[in-house]
């Protein structure tokens, strides 16, 4: 009889699929490693049995020992599978930026999730690297892994990814393309592969917030590059040491915008259900189209799975919030379709200021129409109070008719984007929308803002 012993011995050996309809337009042939067929449903579990295997080895996880590690999820999963069959406790730290299914997964595998904002230094004692080095040390009886340094990362791939891509492709591989986070990936298969023909190109896909491809290209660390994105699993803000550049031949820096909608069509188009890293390696595939000739064969590394997207990517409201819907908004009502659901927020001229300030702090809004009993007849937004505020103290007990501005303009549903647009100003802040039988709108400089 044939079967695996335990669920880690199902680890590797994922398929090559071809891609057809997103590279039509490439003369190469193009294939996915696609990893997903892991017990994870991730790369992350080749180098995590690794990471645990070796740490075993040499006495630094010992029995009955828990797991440490800061993770975007996909590593905790294979980290948390290993120690099921091993017998080990985990805490994984993540941002907050991650998705709330990688976070509820870790939590279904019994693993102890501590969560930390993303928008701060890493050397931050909030950070989640700070938090997960702090963890590992005040835990008895822990390991604290540390995949972005840990030697054990980049050897898994070097060991496994690699050796199957080359026998996969009977030795025809010309070019590995992969995104970037904790680098061991892209190492580990990319010395190996170089090892096997020197003429490899290895390309690694960065986004946009991160420091990895000018760091690549000018040796200089810029922290001017580093700010807050969407894109999961990719990118970094620090430089890993399993990031070996010398086996990389160039990046090229993906958008969130674009790796969100190449992992909706990702799905769509190839019926791939994948992660947010593969919309961003297959864009960024496409991106070095001039790379490539007809004889070349390029493989393109997908890490996870679509499930862990589910409210995010795979979500046309959180979509149609960023902006990253491909839709065309010509009119009015294009405009407020991501909150046509939503009320519209109004005061009435007799109320006090402070009825309108409040409104405007509980629906985080900052124009309000004010309406008496022959309709909208004035406005108030933030800039106005602030001013009154400055020159009268007791403005918060005046009625709202003696401090309002001019109402503002309605426009048909119908309307079109540029006439809307031109209504908007200084001196006027927002416009609304008759949606017809009574019901208004609102249009702001946001909504402008995210049409464009």
């Amino acid at each position: 009889m044939k079967y695996a012993k335990n669920i880690l011995q199902t680890i590797g050996n994922t398929p090559l699929v071809k891609l057809n309809e997103l590279t039509k337009e490439l003369p190469c042939l193009v294939l996915s490693k696609y990893e997903t067929f892991n017990p994870g449903n991730s790369v992350k579990d080749r180098m995590a049995l690794q990471m645990i295997e070796d740490a075993e080895a040499d006495g630094r996880l010992k029995p009955g020992g828990t797991i440490i590690e800061g993770t975007s999820g996909n590593t905790g999963m294979g980290l948390a599978l290993a120690a099921i069959v091993k017998g080990y406790k985990c805490i994984f730290v993540m941002s907050d930026k991650q998705s709330k299914e990688k976070m509820d997964i870790l939590r279904a595998v019994g693993a102890e999730v501590v969560v930390c904002p993303t928008n701060v230094e890493p050397t931050d004692p909030r950070s989640y690297y700070s938090v997960s080095k702090r963890l590992g040390d005040e835990t008895p009886n822990s390991w604290y892994v540390n995949q972005y340094d840990n030697p054990s990362n980049t050897k898994a791939h070097y060991l496994t990814t690699g050796p199957e891509i080359w026998e996969q492709t009977e030795g025809k591989v010309t070019h590995f393309v992969v995104g970037v986070g904790t680098g061991g990936t892209i190492s580990g298969v990319g010395k190996y592969l170089k090892e096997k023909n020197p003429n490899i190109k290895v390309w690694g896909v960065d986004t946009y917030g991160s420091v990895f491809k000018k760091y690549h290209e000018t040796g200089i660390f810029d922290e001017n590059e580093i700010y807050p994105y969407i894109t999961e699993g990719i990118g970094e803000d620090i430089l890993p040491k399993n990031v070996n550049f010398d086996v990389i031949d160039g990046f090229t820096k993906v958008t969130d915008k674009d790796a969100a909608i190449y992992t909706q069509k990702l799905a769509k188009k190839e019926g791939m259900f994948l992660g947010n890293s593969a919309g961003a390696a297959i864009k960024g595939v496409l991106q070095l189209k001039e790379h490539f000739t007809k004889d070349d064969v390029v493989v393109v590394l997908f890490h996870d799975h679509g499930s862990r997207y589910v409210g995010k990517m795979f979500n046309d409201d959180w979509m149609r919030e960023r902006g990253f819907l491909e839709e065309e908004i010509k009119t009015a009502e294009d405009l407020i379709k991501n909150h046509q659901n939503k009320p519209l927020i109004t005061a009435q001229t007799e109320e006090l200021v402070s009825h309108a300030i409040e409104r405007m702090k509980q629906y985080k809004i900052s124009q309000i129409p004010i309406k008496d009993l022959n309709g909208f007849v004035g406005a108030l937004d933030e800039a106005d109070l602030l001013h009154h505020f400055i020159s009268n103290k007791d403005i918060a007990d005046k009625p709202i008719k003696e401090v309002m501005g001019k109402p503002y303009p309605i426009v048909k549903k119908s309307a079109k984007l540029e006439a809307v647009s031109k209504l908007i100003s200084k001196e006027n802040e927002a416009v609304l929308v008759d949606l017809e039988n009574g019901n208004y709108h609102i249009i702001t400089k946001y909504d402008i803002i995210s049409a464009i």
